[in-house]
């Protein structure tokens, strides 16, 4: 079983390479193919990366009235808590509050000193909660709404954040249905050219095919070689597309660091290398294996 696999490998090389432009066309557009859908994924991945970061500054808070007394407070954080949506709950009391609106504010001297002729600390206590998932706020907006403690709130900032949060989930769905659709669309491609060219293969080599009938070859060892044929241009296409990824994005990171400041498009590209490459050689190899194999089937009667 070993040997025929090695000897149908050999001969899908050999195919491969005696195909000469067919093989060029093949891989040529395999490559583009996978060099599409892997620039889809590399900007799905910064955008998850950008989106990531902007969630984890995006939150609610709940500020409660002046007259409720700290430990009402904190039993609503516990409460918060414990709610599955809710990631994390910070408290914030007033005073801590005034310490940190004066530090943001140190390059407002009006402000600091309207504070000053105010006496009295006119900042409220209050809770910051983060969630699991950006999706997840409207959901404790109402929960928020029907909670227990709802009198003590004096407002909830959740209206100024809600657009914000809209737009991120919009952003991560159509990069998301944009990189499926070209996958989808690259894929069609890359599975007729393929099919074309192993169709022409296998009629520039019926003589050989007929041949190999009249000596007793079996069926499997006749068909193996367009099966490996198709993997080859799949593998080939891959670990080209990879170079070239790399290339363009190398030639980019200027105007990415520019456009998105604190995302190396370099480092994502390298962090995840076996995924994207695993990815490439994957789907590379199953359209090259499926468009022969169809082929194999309409083609190559045995």
């Amino acid at each position: 079983m070993f040997l025929v696999i090695g000897r149908t490998i050999k001969e899908g090389w050999s195919n491969f390479f005696r195909n000469g432009y067919l093989s060029v066309a093949a891989v040529s557009v395999m490559l583009l193919s996978l060099f599409a859908v892997s620039s889809v994924f590399i900007i799905a991945l910064t955008a998850n990366s950008v989106l990531k970061n902007m969630q984890e500054k995006v939150n609610v808070s709940v500020f409660f009235k002046s007259s409720v007394p700290e430990e009402s407070i904190l039993k609503a954080k516990r409460d918060l808590e414990n709610y599955n949506e809710v990631k994390t709950v910070e408290y914030v009391n007033k005073d801590q509050a005034l310490e940190n609106f004066k530090k943001n504010s140190a390059n407002e001297p009006v402000i600091i000193q309207s504070l000053e002729e105010i006496g009295d600390n006119p900042l409220l206590s209050y809770l910051v909660i983060r969630a699991n998932n950006s999706n997840q706020y409207d959901l404790i907006g109402e929960y928020l709404e029907n909670t227990s403690f709802k009198e003590d709130i004096s407002r909830v900032n959740y209206g100024k954040n809600k657009e914000v949060i809209n737009r991120l989930n919009n952003i991560v769905s159509e990069v998301r249905k944009i990189g499926l659709g070209l996958a989808g669309f690259f894929s069609a491609i890359s599975f007729l050219i393929i099919f074309n060219t192993v169709r022409i293969t296998i009629y520039t080599h019926r003589k050989e095919v007929e041949v190999m009938r009249l000596v007793g070859a079996s069926n499997i060892y006749i068909r193996l070689p367009f099966l490996f044929e198709g993997i080859i241009y799949g593998v080939t296409a891959s670990m080209i597309s990879m170079l070239l990824l790399f290339i363009a994005l190398k030639f980019t990171v200027p105007f990415t660091e520019r456009l998105i400041p604190g995302v190396n498009i370099i480092s994502l590209y390298f962090s995840n290398f076996a995924m994207i490459f695993g990815m490439q050689i994957l789907i590379g190899s199953f359209l090259g294996m499926l468009s022969s194999w169809f082929a194999i089937r309409k083609y190559l009667k045995i």
